[in-house]
């Protein structure tokens, strides 16, 4: 609670400061559950957030692509827009640069993943909220991070595990990789988290709550409290242990009124 709090606090100072200086100012990276307990702070203060303002400022969030799952919250000053300033993003950075990590010999290379992509990255010493995603493609790594510490990264991230890698900074738009999903479609009584949990990660309605009642389930960076809550389109849904997927909602409906939902589950 004293970390969502100090969170908050930085990120009202720092609206406040783009407001007051019209200077375009940016948080580090955010997990989905910090950026609930921005928003959550949002609606305390009485903001309205289908306006996008925080303390006068507007804001859009960024990580790199569309739908990236860490993203920044960035306070725009009044001579940009949220749609020019993502515009201008995906060409030249100003706060999210994208690196891409290439093998120096894929013949030889490791099959590497986002864990040891990540590692060694936090092996240099950089705290994990200066680095957003982290997208694999064959041999090859996207590493989002913050514009001030791309140099950086490039310059001394030459091995992960027994690969030596080549990095090069580019445009955010160049960056084809996406997290890879499978669809599931299958039939519940309900939308109720319990339910879709069980359906896709074949678990009992029993063995489902247990996993909600030890708050192993996240959803849409929000701790689940009870299984009777109803999905809502879009939501994004962590298992602790199991995976995670996005709940793309109700398909079809049965006679007997069981319902046929769709996921994308993420591999």
């Amino acid at each position: 609670m004293e970390e969502n709090e100090q969170l908050v606090k930085h990120t009202k100072e720092l609206a406040k400061r783009c407001y007051e200086r019209d200077v375009l100012t940016h948080t580090p990276f955010l997990s989905p559950a910090d950026l609930a307990a921005v928003y959550d702070a949002m609606r305390k203060d009485g903001e309205n957030l289908q306006a996008r303002t925080f303390a006068g400022a507007p804001y859009v969030t960024f990580g790199g692509y569309e739908d990236a799952e860490r993203q920044c919250l960035i306070f725009l000053p009044s001579y940009e827009d949220a749609d020019t300033f993502v515009q201008g993003e995906e060409e030249e950075s100003q706060v999210v640069s994208c690196l891409r990590a290439d093998p120096v010999n894929r013949h030889f290379a490791d099959d590497l993943t986002h864990r040891d992509f990540l590692g060694a990255l936090m092996n240099l010493g950089i705290e994990r909220d200066r680095i957003g995603d982290i997208l694999i493609e064959e041999s090859t790594g996207y590493l989002f991070v913050l514009k001030d510490m791309a140099d950086y990264i490039r310059e001394n991230l030459t091995r992960v595990r027994h690969t030596i890698v080549t990095l090069k900074e580019i445009p955010n738009r160049a960056c084809t990789a996406r997290p890879k999903f499978e669809e599931i479609e299958g039939s519940v009584a309900s939308e109720r988290i319990d339910a879709v949990i069980g359906m896709v990660f074949h678990l009992s309605r029993g063995k489902a709550q247990e996993l909600i009642e030890a708050q192993s389930v996240i959803i849409d960076g929000r701790t689940a409290w009870s299984g009777g809550y109803d999905l809502k389109q879009g939501a994004r849904v962590s298992v602790r242990g199991q995976g995670k997927f996005r709940y793309l909602g109700v398909v079809s409906e049965t006679r007997k009124g069981r319902l046929y939902v769709k996921v994308q589950k993420y591999v």
